[in-house]
């Protein structure tokens, strides 16, 4: 009794010398910032009075005095707006520290040494300002390894100068809140395996949190692997892969300090807009801001700068709800972003200068000064070596340059731009309007494909793409198509500085769609995070790892499997764990829930009093996101329009992006990624869940509950169940 005394005594005064000197450290920012403002404004307003003159025609080549003048100011100002930003973010980390400034410490005793230093590990670090000791470690560093790693005893971890070895002789855990200390325990396996699972039955929030305080060895393993280009990880539901991926950035981060890797050099691809948002305040939390974040589709769409692409989840929702186009999309979509169709479009590019690219002499008034076959010769020479745009302003740059031989001696500047004019349109094609050419003559595109083996209903996904492509959208399938050939074509450098790519869902692409992603970040490494048994709308195993790792071809690739899942209570899981193959079984971790139950109603009336029932029941349990999934759009909608009056719920779709907090509904493919306090699958009849495609519907739905799951139908029960 009198040593937990003293321990909590000295924890006590150990965290009050820590919150005082942080305090200290923020006071000092505070100070300097308000010093850094002051001098923002005086700059400022020395500026606009000293270079009032120099500002009007200030680009015209006669000023270019004023120009180096008014530089002269701005470059204090810009270096004085960098050190503000920067001590603007040591002091949102520090008001950080304050609240809660670790959670754990290790005694470690180096194997040279005879006593423990006491290592304190938190969200940042934390150092005396002269003598540099470090109060905190941040659980990034080297040494902080070892609290996730091993137990008391024997430990060791890799340092910039090698591997060191030594003995922890105390693990310990802290819960801190608004600088208090609320408790703390000595954490052997046992009990950490019942703090992990205290944080589990915990309810969720409407954003995901960090995990630093309770990631596993496992996971940590993956977070600071430093060795591998291309890491690959297939995880069950739950398992927590998509933290481990954000942690795995903000861990590249902190070691990229060292070697230039910031912010901007990474790119976190998410399979839609709800999930974006979902993640959006893990890195933050973690102390690391201005990572780009995007929705694949975005990117196609910004590739082919066309705004009205169909979605993938509004593609998968008219393959769900139009049955009579559901088998001819799959096949589209599984052909189009195939190998052998990759194959088509290189040979329809090598065909564009012969057949697509309109060549014309090019005059100057009454003068000849670009035949079109001169151009046309500067296009087909080098298009093994050379790409096609490339070889398109070889071409503008010849025509231009006599152009511009015979502007000097008849100075015609209308005819001039005229042909400036003409000369541009020949390097900009109409990639869109390009790609529809191969679908136009059926002769023509198996000539393109000739000796490629085409799928058997060839002729329906002709006549499917080419309705199409006379609409005003252009379909998710032809989407990705189109911007391979204006990669190809073309090429970007817009994200020529990405060195780290992270993609979530990896089993919802295709081949593809990775070989866009090499064009995009031919210089990334890569974090490739899925799960096989996720997928919709094709059928995908192992094999799916094995061919990204060709098509991104990184010299040194793993893949690492974690079936523990940390998510669902072991009722939940089993549930639903009948709706994947067996060989994929999951691991629990072992937290005991209510048992999943169907309820079926006799008719839509019954059906709504049985959802709203278990609705009240869950929000009087505590529940924060209770969530009502539908297999599509159309049937989320149906219901929410039902339940509207009655409950305060809100719907979400493709196009919204909301915090999933409070009663909601949405569809199925829309919730993957997140997770709930509660479930209920809301439609689960013989009509909606029959095939062996929509098991995979019903495992993401099961396994987006922690701790309640319940299932409804009006009318037969599904089979399935």
């Amino acid at each position: 009794m009198e040593k937990n005394q003293s321990e909590l005594a000295f924890e006590k005064y150990r965290l009050e010398e820590t919150i005082l000197l942080a305090e200290s450290q923020l006071k000092q920012a505070r100070l300097d910032n308000e010093g850094n403002s002051e001098e923002i404004v005086f700059l400022k307003k020395e500026m606009r009075e000293n270079s009032a003159h120099s500002i009007t025609n200030l680009w015209n080549s006669q000023n270019f005095e004023d120009l180096i003048e008014l530089s002269q100011y701005q470059n204090p100002i810009t270096e004085k707006l960098l050190d503000y930003e920067k001590i603007a973010n040591k002091i949102t980390i520090l008001k950080k520290v304050i609240d809660s400034p670790y959670f754990a410490r290790i005694d470690f005793r180096f194997d040279d040494e005879d006593s423990f230093d006491k290592i304190y590990i938190g969200l940042s670090s934390l150092k005396e300002d002269d003598t540099k000791d470090i109060l905190v470690y941040d659980w990034r560093a080297p040494i902080a390894s070892m609290f996730y790693r091993f137990s008391s005893g024997s430990a060791l971890y890799e340092a910039p100068v090698g591997k060191i070895t030594g003995e922890i002789g105390l693990k310990r855990q802290y819960e801190i809140k608004k600088s208090k200390l609320e408790y703390f325990f000595d954490a052997d396996v046992q009990i950490a395996d019942e703090f992990l699972r205290k944080m589990l039955a915990q309810n969720t929030s409407s954003k995901m949190k960090t995990i630093v305080e309770t990631i596993q060895k496992e996971q940590d393993v993956v977070i600071r692997d430093m060795e591998y280009d291309l890491m690959m990880v297939q995880g069950a539901a739950g398992s927590g892969k998509t933290s481990i991926a954000l942690h795995r950035a903000a861990y590249l981060m902190y070691q990229g300090s060292s070697s230039s890797l910031s912010a901007n050099n990474i790119i976190v691809i998410s399979p839609s807009t709800i999930f974006e948002q979902y993640i959006s305040d893990v890195l933050p939390e973690l102390g690391e801001d201005n990572v780009i974040s995007v929705v694949f589709d975005e990117i196609l769409s910004d590739v082919l700068q066309c705004r009205c692409l169909q979605t993938k989840n509004q593609f998968l929702e008219i393959m769900m709800t139009n049955s009579c186009y559901e088998r001819t999309m799959k096949d589209s979509l599984q052909f189009k972003t195939s190998p052998e169709f990759l194959k088509i479009l290189d040979r329809f590019i090598d065909d564009l200068p012969y057949r697509w690219i309109d060549f014309e002499d090019l005059y100057y008034g009454e003068k000849c000064i670009a035949e079109k076959e001169e151009l046309r010769e500067i296009l087909l020479k080098g298009r093994k070596t050379t790409s096609l745009g490339f070889r398109l302003n070889q071409a503008a740059e010849f025509a231009l340059e006599a152009a511009k031989e015979y502007h000097r001696e008849h100075e015609n500047q209308a005819e001039y731009m005229k042909i400036k004019e003409e000369i541009r349109r020949l390097t900009e094609l109409n990639i869109p309007c390009l790609y529809s050419k191969m679908f136009e003559d059926a002769m023509y595109f198996h000539h393109l494909a000739k000796d490629i083996e085409l799928p058997c209903d060839i002729r329906n996904i002709m006549e499917f793409t080419q309705d199409n492509l006379i609409s005003n959208r252009f379909y998710y399938d032809d989407a990705a198509a189109a911007v391979w050939l204006k990669l190809k074509i073309y090429g970007t450098d817009k994200y020529r500085g990405i060195k780290q790519v992270v993609v979530d869902e990896a089993q919802d692409y295709y081949p593809l769609h990775y070989e866009i992603l090499k064009l995009l970040f031919p210089d990334a490494k890569y974090t490739i995070l899925g799960d096989m048994n996720q997928t919709l709308e094709k059928k995908e195993d192992l094999s799916l790892y094995e061919n990204i790792g060709k098509i991104l071809n990184k010299k040194k690739a793993t893949l690492v499997t974690m079936d523990k899942s940390y998510r669902s209570t072991n009722q939940i899981l089993k549930f639903a764990s009948r709706f994947i193959q067996e060989t994929s079984a999951m691991e629990s971790f072992n937290r005991d829930g209510d048992k999943p139950e169907i309820h079926p109603a006799s008719d839509g009336f019954e059906l709504c009093g049985k959802i709203i029932s278990e609705v009240k029941l869950c929000l009087d349990a505590g529940y924060q996101s209770v969530g009502l999934l539908c297999k599509t759009e159309k049937n989320a909608s149906f219901l929410y329009e039902i339940l509207k009056g009655k409950l305060k719920i809100h719907l979400i779709k493709d196009e919204t992006a909301e915090n999933v907090e409070g009663v909601f509904i949405i569809p199925v493919y829309l919730s993957k990624g997140l997770e709930f306090d509660a479930v209920l699958i809301c439609d689960t009849d013989s009509e909606n869940y029959k095939s062996e495609e929509d098991k995979t519907l019903l495992y993401i739905a099961s396994t987006r509950a922690l701790h309640r799951l319940n299932l409804f139908c009006k009318g037969e029960i599904s089979h399935l169940l």
